[in-house]
């Protein structure tokens, strides 16, 4: 299990616990042990997870309760609060100036996927309209510049590097002189990682430092070392300025809630975090709407931002309608067509609030039938799609025989599309879901 998965499943069993169970202090106690132990599974210092839950628990018995939420509501908030603290700010600054050429350095010790994130970073720029150019000045892995040529080439960015140097600082300064001949308004650079000796490592990266002046300084850190990450970050800190953190591998580590606290715990921010292994599983980290998803409050910021980034305006219209259950079945068309782009029904109901984590055999069931699902929606009218309540058996038999699917397929389909709203219509609670409504009306 995933951290991400680890953490969110540990986290909302909890919630579901205690929102099970009649409100005193050895709920508030219980409660408080279960996330004491989510978090330490995590790999999270002792030292925070004890602070944490010490003021989890006297918040939730002291404090005075606001209107609109109960005893159990007020937990869970306070929970969120401070899970964010804990996680940093929310104010990594991220969106960098088109007038002008940024140089960003990316740098940690082998292994912690820097080459893969370089190309997921030019990725990351280039949907946001930058003109980028990469450098692969890794001159110690073998298979470093081949590996980042072809993740270059996937994103149609540019590739720069000198195959038989070994000066590192010479192929960085030529890739960045043909860059900025070439009007690149970001440059890339991914650097070598461990050598035999850490301490030739940091010297390296001090001489490319202060050589090239980069604008911004990323420590990649591998997930997967835990509370680990406050020594690397440290080290290189000591070395170079930071300008930021990237933590990848989340994905796949049960650690990675002690890297990113640990990593939040130092001078630096982090800036992104990798959530998967394709291209654009790499996200902005925000504290605040990480812990959303984690609670199951989900996140409709970066559901909206995805969809945009793939679509248009429209489309935000289109999801805030399916998230509140007033999906046509026009929109389960809309859902079809996305989940090739975007990975998956699952993600993009994680991102929903109330939705987040749900595993059921609807899900399932919608994702195999898509293609069949497909045609038989697009054998219906306007009006059909529009209003699924008219399809009598004479309307279902022509549709079936339209789409070439058997009338059973299309009774199916409206189902799964009957069973789609009312669960998108759920919720666990009306003060929670105030709550949830609060959080997203502040941006968060």
């Amino acid at each position: 299990m995933s951290m991400i998965d680890g953490l969110k499943t540990g986290l909302q069993t909890a919630i579901k616990k205690l929102i099970d169970k009649p409100f005193d202090e050895a709920a508030v106690i219980e409660f408080t042990k279960d996330i004491q132990r989510t978090l330490l599974e995590a790999d999270v210092n002792v030292k925070l997870v004890f602070e944490l839950t010490q003021k989890l628990q006297k918040r939730s018995i002291d404090e005075k309760l606001p209107p609109g939420l109960s005893r159990k509501d007020q937990m869970v908030n306070i929970l969120y609060e401070e899970l964010s603290i804990i996680l940093g700010k929310d104010d990594a600054k991220l969106d960098l100036d088109k007038d002008k050429c940024t140089i960003l350095l990316l740098m940690g010790i082998q292994g912690s996927g820097k080459t893969t994130t370089a190309g997921k970073l030019a990725y990351h720029y280039k949907k946001k309209g930058y003109h980028v150019g990469v450098i692969g000045a890794d001159t110690h892995r073998p298979g470093a510049a081949v590996q980042l040529q072809t993740l270059c080439d996937r994103v149609q960015v540019d590739f720069f590097t000198i195959g038989s140097e070994k000066d590192v600082l010479r192929i960085a300064l030529g890739g960045i002189v043909q860059f900025k001949q070439n009007k690149k308004n970001i440059i890339i650079i991914d650097t070598a990682g461990r050598h035999k000796e850490e301490s030739t490592l940091l010297k390296e990266m001090n001489n490319l430092w202060k050589n090239i002046t980069p604008d911004f300084c990323f420590m990649v850190i591998d997930g997967g070392i835990g509370q680990e990450a406050i020594k690397q970050t440290q080290a290189f800190n000591d070395t170079v300025s930071l300008g930021g953190i990237i933590i990848t591998k989340l994905d796949g580590s049960a650690k990675g809630g002690g890297s990113i606290a640990a990593a939040s715990s130092s001078n630096s921010k982090i800036c992104f975090i990798g959530t998967g292994e394709g291209i654009d599983d790499l996200e902005i980290f925000s504290p605040s709407r990480f812990v959303g998803r984690l609670l199951g409050m989900g996140d409709l910021k970066a559901l909206l931002e995805r969809v945009k980034s793939l679509e248009g305006e429209d489309d935000e219209k289109k999801m805030k309608r399916i998230a509140t259950g007033k999906m046509t079945i026009d929109d389960l068309y809309y859902q079809l067509e996305q989940m090739n782009k975007m990975g998956s029904l699952q993600k993009m109901l994680d991102l929903v609030p109330g939705f987040s984590g749900v595993s059921n055999k609807d899900i399932d069931s919608f994702e195999k039938n898509a293609v069949k699902w497909k045609n038989i929606i697009q054998s219906m009218t306007k009006y059909e799609r529009e209003n699924p309540e008219v399809l009598n058996s004479t309307r279902i038999r022509r549709i079936a025989r339209g789409s070439g699917s058997r009338e059973f397929d299309v009774k199916n389909l409206l189902k799964s599309h009957k069973n789609a709203k009312q669960l998108f219509k759920s919720n666990r609670g009306r003060g929670l879901n105030q709550m949830m409504k609060k959080f997203n009306s502040a941006g968060m």
